[in-house]
């Protein structure tokens, strides 16, 4: 009986299962972008079929992989920002049920404390916060109105932390605040060292806090928080039986 490693990825998810790109319910397309050199893989699951075989639910997955990713080059890393945002803001729209402007949450999740898991807390700590901004001055308000989106944050912690699950914090906000739609930001497993920090996750369809760590908390998703939720992750963990499979 072979070892089961965990991974938050469903390009890996897809790759452990399938070698013909044949499973049923999921369609999968692939291609490189010329200008930044980043290889996107689209991992579609379009029914209960697909969410059987692939053990997550249906939606659409983008994976963005490209190895200078983890190199120092800042204007590198603003090509790959901007080329991610893209993304964003088309998977922000195809969810929308309004006309902009939008207000988006953002949320951190992970603990601050553990660096492999402090990819969402350091996020947050470095956006460009406006909603409040927008409310309480009028002409940074109009700036606002001609961009199309508010942005407002949360980094909630870890149940070990807080007490509490991260999931009912989340939703305690959303009720007061209103948001028009969540963007949720987590440190993901891999089930290879390859994919560390070269690798980004983006899906519709949410996120299962400590997931990659066997640890299952509820779901951040749209059916339990009642607006759009797009997932965005940076593989940071590997099972150790994954770096000394990957060593040998």
């Amino acid at each position: 009986m072979g070892l089961k490693i965990r991974t938050d990825l469903a390009l890996e998810a897809k790759e452990s299962l399938d070698e013909d790109g044949s499973l049923n319910g999921v369609v999968f397309d692939e291609q490189t972008d010329g200008s930044t050199g980043i290889k996107v893989s689209r991992l579609r699951i379009l029914n209960e079929t697909g969410e059987r075989s692939m053990g997550r639910a249906k939606g659409v997955y983008y994976t963005f992989e490209t190895v200078s990713l983890s190199e120092n080059d800042g204007e590198y890393h603003r090509e790959v920002s901007e080329f991610l945002a893209g993304y964003i803001r088309e998977t922000i729209k195809k969810h929308m049920k309004k006309e902009p402007p939008y207000h988006v949450m953002v949320v951190g999740l992970g603990n601050r404390e553990a660096t492999p898991d402090a990819l969402g807390p350091y996020v947050v700590n470095n956006l460009d916060i406006t909603e409040k901004l927008a409310e309480d001055d009028w002409r940074f308000g109009y700036v606002l109105s001609l961009i199309h989106i508010y942005v407002s944050a949360i980094s909630p912690g870890v149940m070990a932390q807080t007490g509490m699950e991260t999931a009912q914090i989340i939703m305690g906000v959303v009720k007061e605040l209103k948001p028009d739609c969540m963007i949720v930001i987590d440190a993901l497993a891999a089930r290879s060292t390859a994919r560390l920090a070269n690798t980004i996750q983006l899906s519709d369809t949410g996120i299962m806090p400590g997931s990659g760590v066997g640890n299952h908390r509820n779901a951040i998703n749209d059916r339990n928080m009642g607006v759009p939720v797009i997932a965005l992750g940076v593989p940071t963990v590997v099972d150790a039986a994954t770096i000394v499979g990957d060593a040998l």
